[in-house]
């Protein structure tokens, strides 16, 4: 049985590959050790229910912040994802079990036990199952709705590229509040970073969102650091406007390990914020853009002034 907290066991992958340094952390990219009252108790409730965080899975730099005030975006459909992306610190290969069906129900149980006004529910790609695990989702969105009615329910979804439209429609029909699927990162990477998946039919995905939807928020989102140019993310922008997300995220590229893609560079402040400003002037409803961005950073803050935004724009505010 495979140790997923052994990195060759965890990215078997990569095992073979040659090291890429990591380099020393800017300063404005520290952040504090997770620890504290609220961190460890929600940390017990999602022992508790036998839940995968993408919080802990991913490595992500705010998981202490976060934590600490009771906010964990859940990851459903396993821990292992069937998609070898360079950049993502999520064990990869072919998942040992089938899907377990109470989990919908567990995660509801912890939605509840937090309190949320907001969650983020995730998940590993799936593509060993037919419909690449959208039933799953739509039962994960119902079972929450029925237990937390009050709870805005974001879900991140895989880009279902094996599947018939109909997944899609069985995602969308479930009415999660908002619907975010990240590009990751620009087309011209895609080969090395996110080999797997197809830029074009992922940003066709959230157009569909909309067509199928048009109420429905659509969120996407980026790294930088990764080798790309600033023309190249702005058109990204472009793209995602075309395909009318209303959302989008900036964050900055961090190196698991040595065997993952290498870090081009630290991307700075004063250029994230530039990036804030251009995608604003390009429509988008909402937009963060900094060092420690994730999608679910913030999440539950962000929606609340995303449906301000477009409550303004429609003159409704």
């Amino acid at each position: 049985m495979r140790d997923l907290k052994i990195p060759e066991q965890r990215h078997p992958e990569k095992a073979r590959k040659p090291d890429n340094a990591q380099p020393k952390k800017p300063s404005w990219i520290r952040v504090k050790a997770p620890g504290g009252k609220g961190y460890a108790e929600t940390a017990r409730i999602m022992r508790d229910n036998k839940l995968t965080t993408v919080c802990e899975e991913a490595g992500c730099p705010n998981v202490g912040e976060c934590w600490s005030q009771g906010h964990a975006t859940m990851m459903i459909m396993g821990e292992v994802c069937t998609r070898a992306c360079t950049f993502c610190n999520i064990a990869t290969g072919k998942p040992p079990e089938d899907l377990d069906v109470f989990e919908p129900g567990r995660v509801a149980d912890a939605v509840a036990k937090l309190g949320l006004n907001h969650v983020v529910i995730t998940s590993v790609d799936r593509d060993d199952i037919e419909d690449g695990g959208a039933e799953h989702f739509a039962q994960t969105i119902r079972a929450v709705r029925h237990r937390s009615p009050e709870t805005t329910i974001e879900i991140l979804t895989p880009d279902f590229i094996r599947c018939g439209p109909e997944a899609l429609e069985k995602v969308v029909e479930a009415r999660p509040d908002v619907f975010n699927h990240n590009l990751e990162t620009v087309p011209g990477l895609y080969p090395e970073v996110r080999p797997g998946a197809r830029y074009f039919h992922s940003l066709r995905l959230l157009q569909r969102v909309k067509e199928l939807d048009p109420s429905m928020f659509t969120k996407s989102g980026i790294m930088v650091g990764l080798g790309e140019d600033r023309q190249a993310v702005i058109q990204v922008m472009e793209d995602m406007r075309a395909a009318d997300i209303d959302f989008l995220t900036i964050g900055q590229y961090l190196q698991p390990t040595p065997k993952h893609h290498a870090l081009d560079r630290f991307v700075t402040p004063d250029e994230f914020a530039s990036y804030e400003k251009a995608a604003y002037g390009k429509g988008f409803l909402m937009v963060s853009s900094t060092p420690l961005t994730r999608s679910s950073y913030h999440a539950g803050d962000d929606f609340a002034r995303l449906r301000e935004a477009r409550n303004r724009k429609l003159g409704l505010a």
